[in-house]
């Protein structure tokens, strides 16, 4: 067994676990709050980061479905502002936007490079300086709110923004003597459905914007994923304005939800992604807060028929016994024995995806039958497949809401 394996193993042995969850005493604040959630004056705050399992709202959209059923609807929660990408995917609310905006993102196309507007914890920014460019939405009747915040970068000569919720209206203007971050909410009188933003046609960029019911209980879960993300890409968004946003928005719990995109780099280095999720691990303490609990997701169980990925430095992965064609890549198990690792090390809370959904290989079964659960890239989920993985994340919390046993 390679040394990083022996060294994973012996340090995993000391956490805790019970079913796929690992030291849930660490989420001990957040399931305190949970218990409490229907009685509670705020909603229970979940914000997940991640790639494209996060980015569908597949599996969080679930989740959330189940969540709010049990304890409450607090919200749809943090979004990017208007609709960032083609294609882009939201549950419980319709997002719209006019011409005149540019985006930036962390990654891919929407990338636009070092000295390009702001990044928050959204994954994005729209910019505009056309008068009358216009970001809208409209929530499902479920999704009904009384609070909605935007965060916008503020700066010497930028714009202003008009804010409209139901009846209410405001207009804000981002000037400022020095460059930085700032948000704003509007609460209505009862709930809503609708809201808007309007830009001026100084130059404006929004990061980010939410809704929720701040009157009363419930549970908030916010979806913020980039397709083809890797972890190493959120470092791209500007500490300032994530720090900003998180003092906003108050999450209960933050979900880190990485490691498919990085087990199928071509380039993959055991050493590189430790050092690397080490890093964002401490930075993402560091910006959210010692109090904050956190929860990394291990990578799920995925495989490719790419021969380059299924050989690496710790030599090749094995074929799959039910269609030998299909195998893990080599670097799968390594990046989730350094996500259990590190998880541990830095006092957060771990999920073991790949193994709640049956181990090595369970991608075959996954994706057969009349109704697959993944997909036949044998990496992305259904709708059943992701109500079945949210299923399982909901599970092992329930198990660690019970009391323990004298």
């Amino acid at each position: 067994m390679p040394m990083l394996l022996i060294a994973t193993a012996l340090q995993a042995a000391t956490a805790s676990c019970a079913g796929g969850l690992c030291d849930a005493e660490r989420l001990r604040p957040f399931l305190t709050r949970l218990r409490q959630a229907r009685d509670a004056d705020r909603p229970v705050r979940i914000l997940q980061i991640g790639d494209s399992h996060t980015a569908g709202d597949q599996i969080t959209g679930s989740w959330r479905t189940l969540l709010q059923a049990r304890f409450g609807g607090g919200g749809r929660g943090v979004l990017p502002p208007g609709r960032p990408y083609a294609g882009y995917l939201t549950r419980g609310i319709t997002a719209a936007q006019s011409d005149g905006w540019r985006v930036n993102g962390i990654f891919g196309a929407a990338y636009a490079g070092a000295g390009a507007p702001a990044i928050g914890i959204s994954g994005y920014s729209l910019t505009s300086t056309r008068a009358g460019a216009t970001i809208s939405l409209t929530a499902d009747p479920a999704q009904a709110f009384d609070r909605f915040t935007v965060c916008a970068l503020t700066g010497r000569g930028a714009g202003q923004l008009t804010l409209i919720a139901g009846p209410q209206r405001i207009d804000w203007s981002l000037d400022a003597p020095v460059a930085g971050s700032d948000c704003r909410r509007i609460e209505t009188p009862g709930t809503t459905t609708s809201a808007a933003v309007i830009a001026t046609g100084n130059p404006v960029t929004i990061t980010s914007w939410a809704t929720e019911r701040a009157r009363g209980g419930g549970v908030v879960l916010s979806n913020l994923g980039t397709v083809g993300a890797q972890l190493i890409h959120t470092a791209r968004a500007d500490d300032r304005v994530v720090a900003r946003e998180l003092a906003e928005y108050r999450p209960d719990l933050i979900v880190i939800a990485f490691g498919t995109n990085e087990a199928f780099r071509p380039s993959f280095s055991a050493a590189g992604f430790d050092a690397d999720l080490s890093a964002q691990l401490r930075r993402w303490r560091r910006l959210a807060g010692a109090d904050v609990p956190m929860l990394v997701l291990g990578a799920p169980d995925s495989a490719t028929r790419l021969p380059a990925l299924q050989r690496g430095e710790a030599g090749d992965s094995a074929a799959c016994a039910g269609d030998p064609a299909w195998r893990p890549t080599a670097a799968l198990a390594v990046v989730q024995d350094i996500q259990r690792r590190r998880a541990h090390q830095y006092g957060v809370a771990y999920w073991d995806w790949g193994e709640r959904m049956g181990g090595r290989c369970t991608t075959i079964e996954w994706t057969r039958g009349a109704a697959p659960a993944m997909r036949g890239d044998h990496v992305h989920f259904t709708k059943s497949g992701g109500a079945a993985i949210a299923a399982l994340i909901q599970q092992d919390i329930d198990a660690a809401l019970r009391p323990a046993r004298p």
